[in-house]
């Protein structure tokens, strides 16, 4: 096919799909291909249902990381994805035919609008899932989730039956989460704040970009004691705060701000960018020779790091361009030299007692969680400018790349506590769900009666995700932005705002006034 149709990211063009191009630069043959991967694991689902394996588990679960916006841009690779899906179901049962995604995008709006939240979640659900078995971590109640989902999507359900396995993969994410937390904090110990430098130290270095934790520390391990310095680029800052990763001197600090600057900030870069995860952008000349992908991502023409994990390539890219000639002073967006990262639970809930205090003397007047993916369109300046209007007497929680915008902002202290607390990565999330259930306990109250408030920005699939799992614990009048899911049909709406008070954002002076009255 010559056309596409993709809506699952923010950026969608017109707010309704991308039918010529992606806006994240996917090509209508890549698109196309994403979708026939699609169909080839919702079949392998079907086929292997009752007969799962751990090669069929890591089939459907790679393949849905494959599809996240900003993965893989690479054709000749998902086909080979494609032909691996096909070949393993065909050898359980060669009879099933392949579901046609086109049905889909066709069908009832309210139907599509609900079978796009249990896929795109999905695609969001298993890149922790992924994240967590790279450490060896795997739930059986996870994983066969997965099976019985994609399967959904080809059925023929009513609205109510799949409105309930949307809820359904709300509370299997929240244990996704819980496993990705526990893989982490076991395997690199709890975080805890950090300051980290925005700038460059001169001499070879190397840039890891994305999420995956385990890929920092086997770089980490194979560039000791050579000379060469890592730094860390968007949702990879968090990793600062991990005492086992830490440990190493050579990790210095973090390069650059969120995600969709990188063509800008990666222009003329004296040393190669390693992407683990996704976050990949259309990759520009100028720096093309120093462009590396591992696990998942994958992009025309740049060179891929295997299973082996042999870092050589990147390593001698290094070495090979030399760094900077003299130190760089560089800031974030708004200035600040440093940001602070490791306000995880394990932090925020050592200081609990100092926390309820604050909030019963009246220190503390309001809690805001303000969080989620950046992006590039227009009207995300909102959350900086929201951040900045907040009173002095209110904290400010956050994760994901959304804090980009305002995390190198200084907004004070409230009895020793910044003002601005840096929870971590996106499936952080769990660490402030677990923060307001004891902060909900320690009032005796429920988390909606808790004065707390969530403001949330959304790009791509784990947003959509991690969304689902607060609706699916109850969390009401969560305000969402910058612009609703073009997926999301006028009745599915109306029922989000019906039954949890979902809010889209306004400007930040209507919402606070709305909020705190």
């Amino acid at each position: 096919m010559s056309n596409m149709f993709c809506f699952q990211c923010e950026q969608t063009v017109g707010g309704t799909g991308c039918t010529v191009s992606g806006a994240c630069g996917k090509k209508p043959d890549t698109s196309n291909l994403q979708d026939e991967l699609t169909s080839s694991v919702i079949a392998l689902a079907n086929a292997a249902e009752h007969s799962r394996t751990e090669e069929t588990d890591n089939i459907i679960i790679s393949s849905l990381f494959v599809t996240i916006t900003n993965v893989n841009f690479n054709d000749e690779d998902i086909e080979k994805h494609i032909a691996n899906a096909r070949d393993v179901r065909r050898a359980i049962n060669p009879e099933i035919v392949e579901y046609d995604l086109e049905k889909l995008w066709g069908d009832n709006e309210d139907i599509r609008s609900l079978k796009s939240l249990i896929l795109f979640g999905l695609r969001g659900m298993a890149a922790y899932a992924y994240h967590a078995a790279n450490l060896g971590y795997k739930d059986d109640s996870v994983n066969e989730f997965f099976y019985k989902a994609l399967i959904a999507i080809e059925s023929d359900m009513s609205s109510d039956d799949l409105l309930a396995l949307v809820m359904k993969l709300g509370e299997v994410n929240l244990r996704c989460m819980e496993l990705l937390d526990e893989a982490n904090t076991t395997t690199y110990g709890t975080p805890e704040p950090t300051v980290v430098p925005n700038s460059i130290e001169k001499g070879p270095f190397i840039v890891i970009s994305g999420h995956d934790l385990h890929d920092l520390y086997l770089l980490l391990e194979q560039t000791k004691d050579k000379g060469i310095n890592i730094y860390t680029h968007s949702e990879m800052l968090p990793a600062h705060a991990y005492p086992k990763l830490k440990s190493y001197p050579h990790l210095k600090g973090n390069f650059g701000t969120a995600w969709q600057n990188q063509q800008k900030e990666f222009m003329d870069i004296p040393a190669p960018v390693l992407f683990t995860t996704n976050c990949i952008m259309p990759v520009k000349e100028n720096y093309a020779d120093r462009i590396f992908t591992t696990e998942v991502v994958s992009y025309p023409g740049m060179v891929h790091i295997g299973p082996d994990k042999d870092y050589t390539p990147v390593i001698e890219k290094a070495l090979e361009l030399g760094g900077y000639a003299d130190d760089v002073k560089a800031t974030g967006i708004n200035g600040g030299e440093t940001v602070t990262t490791g306000f995880a639970r394990g932090t925020v809930l050592s200081v609990a007692d100092k926390v309820i205090d604050a909030v019963k003397a009246g220190d503390i007047k309001h809690f805001f969680l303000v969080g989620g993916c950046d992006g590039a369109k227009p009207g995300r300046n909102y959350y900086t400018d929201f951040v900045k209007q907040t009173p002095k007497d209110t904290i400010i929680l956050t994760l994901a790349c959304g804090k980009y915008r305002f995390n190198d902002l200084d907004i004070g202290e409230i009895g020793g506590l910044p003002r601005i607390m840096d929870m971590g990565q996106c499936n952080d999330a769990y660490s402030a769900i677990q923060v307001a259930s004891a902060l909900a306990d320690a009032f005796e109250c429920g988390i909606n009666e808790l004065p707390l408030s969530l403001v949330l920005s959304w790009y791509e699939q784990k947003a959509v995700v991690i969304l689902l799992t607060l609706l699916s614990l109850g969390i009401k009048n969560i305000f969402i932005g910058p612009s609703l899911p073009a997926f999301m049909s006028p009745n599915v709406l109306k029922l989000l705002v019906d039954n949890f008070g979902l809010t889209p954002i306004s400007t930040p002076e209507e919402d606070l006034k709305k909020i705190l009255g």
